[in-house]
């Protein structure tokens, strides 16, 4: 145990907090599991209760009221309460409630929160830095007291589904940070979330008498960039090695930003490359049932923003990897956007998109599209809940025999189809995936049980073999190999069952497993001057933060 785990040191000294100052302290706090020699030791004797509890008990009594709250909005607001006085049973109960408890401090209930962050807001968690910050920024920094090894930092400017949520986007870098620790064990101390307040679009925000933020037009162009840029810099100098992830931000941001720092920085974007490896491994997976090459697919997706870009891009890779010459792999995927599909002699394209833009006739209506292009995969990343509507999942079952339906949407009313909708339109021949939570479905005979195609399989593990391995930067190569470890540990008995994903409870053992693979690329590229490990796994479990006293 370290000493980052205990309050002890290893002479024996208080390392951190006396009295009230430790039961205030949540990386720190035990509450009532507290000895009674460490109540004598801290100062402690009087200001609790008797009575010693284990963490077991304490994890037990926080679940029993938990579940008795009335909305999921009120669960959110009693963890994250949990989290800021004793972050160890946090996580423990995370880590042992894992099925229930993502959900509600991630996707989908992290946008509702988001949406209300204002509103329910208790305690600060992370930095804010605003615009009028610039100048500044690294002495911002140094304020936090730990040594981050990752950030987690968005701009609040398309927040899942939803959109321009300004500074309500912190929910988002702190819900991501807790699924790295409780998903791979990268400690809280290591984690930081950042949100850069550079205002806000949204009318109704601009008007809340209850928003956090900045009440201004966003900044764009220059003024955006040059702010960035010190962000950047200073986040480098004040955290010598640390990890950045991008997070919600605006497409024109988003590809802008990993492209200009990516090479010469240690940073990438879940959104674009996260989303790319989880859903590659989802379609690894469907391929084990109908028996063929990815190199062969014909991919259809609604949408042409983040997701489905870093998709596509992500399935070429893999066509290559196969043998597929590159132009023929582009070929294979198909975009539409709301304006229809993209093809090359549309004049309205952003430069993400032309990379796909094909030459064929003008396609008006996504319906169309499937009955033209004949597609074997289809893959909604668009947040229009409904998208895949009857038509569109009988047409694509007409084509196939066992049509490849990926609903990656989220919050769940974004979803572009149910799981129910996706079986019952196609008789129970689809290969599903989805990106909210649904609960299994029973056609006929047969009952199947659709799971999440969620980042949080994926940028977990990823994040920790990148901070392991001290690597310098961050390659699509490790996603790719990413995809692959994460689909390899779905078994057969997954696949029977219609789940293209492990279960969620062996979280820890997947992302394990993909940070050692990650690592190894890193160690392979030579992105990091440590010396590679003669165990990678031995390597990575040693790193990994278990929650306990």
């Amino acid at each position: 145990m370290s000493e980052s785990q205990h309050p002890i040191s290893k002479d024996g000294a208080v390392s951190i907090g006396h009295g009230i100052s430790l039961l205030r302290n949540p990386l720190r706090n035990k509450g009532t599991a507290f000895t009674a020699k460490e109540r004598e030791d801290f100062g402690l004797v009087g200001l609790l209760p008797p009575r010693v509890l284990t963490m077991q008990a304490q994890a037990t009594r926080f679940m029993e009221n938990l579940r008795a709250s009335a909305s999921e909005l009120e669960k959110f607001v009693a963890l994250n309460a949990l989290r800021d006085r004793n972050e160890a049973l946090f996580y423990r109960v995370v880590c042992d409630h894992i099925d229930e408890i993502q959900p509600l401090i991630y996707t989908p209930t992290v946008g509702m929160a988001c949406e209300k962050y204002g509103l329910i807001f208790q305690r600060p968690r992370g930095i804010f830095i605003s615009y009028n910050d610039r100048g500044r920024i690294a002495e911002i920094l140094r304020n936090w007291p730990h040594k981050p090894k990752l950030i987690v930092v968005t701009d609040g400017e398309r927040i899942l589904g939803l959109g321009d949520l300004g500074i309500n986007g912190m929910g988002i870098s702190v819900g991501k940070l807790s699924l790295y620790s409780a998903c791979a064990g990268v400690h809280p101390e290591l984690c930081l979330p950042i949100a850069l307040d550079v205002g806000t679009n949204n009318d109704k925000l601009l008007n809340d008498p209850y928003y956090l933020g900045a009440q201004e037009p966003r900044r764009t162009g220059d003024e955006y960039d040059h702010f960035i840029d010190e962000f950047i810099s200073a986040a480098k100098e004040t955290f010598p090695g640390v990890l950045i992830q991008f997070e919600d931000f605006a497409n024109r941001s988003a590809f802008h930003l990993l492209e200009k720092y990516r090479g010469n920085s240690c940073v990438f974007n879940d959104d674009i490359q996260g989303t790319a490896a989880v859903a590659v491994a989802g379609l690894f997976s469907a391929l084990r049932v109908t028996g063929q090459h990815l190199k062969d697919q014909n991919i259809l997706f609604l949408g042409a923003g983040e997701a489905a870009r870093g998709i596509a891009d992500l399935v070429v890779a893999a066509m290559m990897e196969e043998g597929a010459p590159e132009s023929e792999a582009i070929r294979r995927n198909w975009l539409v956007d709301s304006r229809g599909l993209i093809v090359s002699n549309r004049s309205d394209l952003n430069e993400h998109k032309k990379k796909y833009a094909h030459d064929h006739p003008q396609v008006g209506s996504f319906i169309d599209a499937v009955r033209i292009l004949k597609p074997t995969v289809l893959i909604g990343v668009c947040a229009k809940g409904g998208a895949f509507n009857s038509d569109v999942l009988r047409a694509v079952a007409e084509i196939n025999e066992r049509p490849i339906i990926f609903a990656l949407s989220n919050p769940t009313s974004h979803a572009e189809c149910k799981a129910e909708e996706a079986y019952r339109y196609t008789g129970g021949r689809a290969l599903f995936a989805c990106g909210s939570p649904f609960a299994s479905v029973r056609i006929g005979q047969r009952e199947f049980v659709p799971r999440q195609g969620n980042n949080s399989y994926i940028f977990p593990g990823v994040g920790l073999g990148v901070i392991a391995a001290q690597a310098r930067i961050v390659t699509d190569e490790m996603f790719l190999v990413a995809a692959h470890t994460l689909a390899n540990c779905v078994s057969d008995a997954d696949i029977n069952q219609g789940s293209l994903y492990p279960a969620l409870s062996r979280i820890r053992e997947v992302s394990a497993r993909i940070a050692a693979s990650v690592a190894k690329v890193a160690f392979d590229r030579q992105f990091t001057d440590l010396p590679q490990p003669n165990d990678l796994a031995t390597f990575i479990q040693e790193q990994m933060y278990e929650p306990h006293y």
